[in-house]
């Protein structure tokens, strides 16, 4: 079947998933100590803005704002003192030693432009683990607004966004994952985590097409 034979289909499928009144948008660590201009992961920050994927979360969030989907953005920080912090992994043992490092209250664990936080964004901060949703008050907040479908973007494809996927999708929500909003590291780690994890468990879909959805009424003309 040739692909535009298929599209009116796919848009109604995803236009049934992404029901503003139903859909959360998840921005992971997009902020200034990961993908900012002073990073302590200068290689992610580098892909996350020469792909595209940081402006393509900064259009995400744009879009939600604008037809009223709830926007939350999971931010990793530690107390200046390390209290609670994880230490049973090589990952989070390094962190310790990096120049710039997620600091409570400092520029590091500010979200990052382009994107741009409104009054009604949720923020939600963990001092530990590798998730935005285990061990922090992700879930509940989303029970309470209704969530059915999260939408994440962000980084890394490596850790934080599988792990965001996979817990989200075992406490039964429904997860989409634009594919071109993501990033991580080598570049082309992310195609293949996309291509053989994240589509077994998630709707993968582009930035082009969420936009695409929150831009016009649920219900409403899906163009030809």
């Amino acid at each position: 079947m040739p692909a535009h034979a298929s599209e009116p289909k796919r848009r109604r499928e995803l236009g049934g998933l992404l029901d503003p009144a139903t859909t959360v948008l998840l921005t992971v660590e997009c902020q200034q100590g990961v993908v900012g201009p002073d990073t302590a992961l200068p290689e992610l920050a580098r892909e996350a803005r020469s792909s595209g994927a940081l402006a393509q979360v900064a259009r995400l969030v744009a879009a939600a704002h604008g037809c009223a989907v709830q926007v939350l953005h999971a931010v990793a920080e530690r107390r200046h003192d390390g209290r609670g912090a994880s230490r049973n992994a090589r990952l989070f043992r390094a962190a310790e030693r990096l120049p710039v490092r997620q600091l409570t209250g400092t520029a590091a664990v500010r979200v990052a432009p382009p994107i741009e936080v409104a009054e009604e964004d949720l923020i939600v901060r963990r001092l530990h683990g590798l998730s935005p949703l285990a061990g922090t008050d992700v879930d509940a907040l989303l029970r309470n607004l209704g969530c059915r479908t999260l939408v994440v973007a962000g980084v890394s494809a490596n850790v934080a966004v599988p792990n965001a996927v996979f817990d989200a999708v075992n406490l039964g929500y429904t997860v989409v994952v634009p594919g071109d909003a993501i990033a991580g590291v080598p570049a082309d780690y992310t195609p293949a985590m996309i291509r053989h994890t994240l589509a077994l468990v998630a709707t993968v879909a582009t930035t082009d097409e969420v936009v695409a959805c929150w831009e016009r009424p649920v219900g409403g003309p899906a163009g030809g």
